[in-house]
């Protein structure tokens, strides 16, 4: 008989999608790494799980212990349902402007979920960093996961998603496009294309109001490009130890409204119901069209589902009120 001997073992292998319509103007093949099969709706479930056991492997984190982390939400449910499996309890801590689809998705998990403010600097003691630091040195048999600069994050990522994209494309990807937020996802899986065949190109999508495209093309870390932004997952007013900038060949921002409007779009035009990272991902793969030939193979990873997102990008009272919609 087939079957999983526990939800943990339905992570990765997610299907490679070709994207139609919205990629018609763009040359070459666009394909979508659909990462919201996974059984936690999002790729953050594979570094999740990666980052426990590796925590168990060197006594980090020990029987009975609890997990702790600052999440925008979706490593918290991956590391939930690690800890639900595994026997461990999780506190995590959201900023403000994530979904409340997301923190109630969280309790119903039966973590603890505890909310900072946004609008604060990284070093501030109620930013999100901050309180999950002291939480961590408050709570007896805890370990902080520490997702931005855990290497385990990347490893994941280099071990199982850059080996199922070359698979699956038989060798044949020539560029490699995803959001860029703690920095795993295109440092492991660009190490691993890169390794495979230098020629790939990387491309980070960020977001107005974080640092990576100017420091990756200056090396100057700008105070003056941080603002509070409404885009979710991706961007960083901090440089994690993931983001490996020697492996990624450039940056293309994206606005806030772009990404939420592309997030609509690819629910009503190609039927993908994901979340706001994707609308961003594939707005910026628009912006990158330049840099493709009818011959190339471009893979865009989609990072988590529309469930989390029903009470803003896809609620069009919330839309309108920010100004995205007429």
């Amino acid at each position: 008989m087939e079957y999983a001997k526990n939800i943990l073992e339905t992570i990765g292998n997610t299907p490679l999608v070709k994207i139609n319509k919205l990629a018609a103007e763009v040359p070459g093949l666009v394909l979508a790494k659909y990462e919201t099969f996974n059984p936690g709706n999002s790729v953050k479930d594979r570094m999740a799980l990666t980052m426990i056991e590796d925590a168990e492997a060197d006594g980090r984190l020990m029987p009975g212990g609890t997990i702790i982390e600052g999440t925008s939400g979706n490593t918290g449910m991956g590391l939930a349902l690690a800890a639900i499996v595994k026997g461990y309890k999780c506190i995590f801590v959201l900023a403000d402007k994530q979904s409340k689809e997301k923190c109630d998705i969280l309790r119903a998990v039966g973590a603890e979920v505890i909310i900072c403010p946004t609008a604060v600097e990284p070093e501030d003691p109620r930013s999100y960093y901050s309180v999950s630091k002291r939480l961590s040195q408050e709570t007896p048999n805890s370990w902080y996961v520490n997702q931005y600069d855990n290497p385990s994050n990347s490893k994941a990522h280099y071990e199982s998603t850059g080996p199922e994209i070359w698979k699956q494309t038989e060798g044949k990807i020539t560029h490699f496009v995803v959001g860029v937020g703690t920095g795993g996802t295109i440092s492991g899986v660009g190490k691993y294309l890169k390794e495979k065949n230098p020629n790939i190109k990387i491309w980070g999508i960020d977001t107005y109001g974080s640092v990576f495209k100017k420091y990756h093309e200056t090396g100057i870390f700008d105070q003056n490009e941080i603002y509070p932004y409404v885009t979710e997952g991706i961007g960083e007013d901090i440089l994690p130890k993931n983001v490996d900038f020697d492996i990624i060949d450039g940056f293309t921002k994206v606005t806030d409204k772009d990404g939420a409007l592309y997030t609509q779009r690819l629910a009503k035009e190609e039927g993908m119901f994901l979340g706001n990272s994707a609308g961003s991902a594939i707005k910026g793969v628009l912006q990158l069209k330049k840099h493709f030939t009818k011959d190339d193979v471009i893979v865009v990873l989609f990072h988590d589902h529309g469930s989390r997102y029903v009470g803003k990008m896809f609620n069009d009272d919330w839309m309108r009120e920010k100004g995205y919609l007429e």
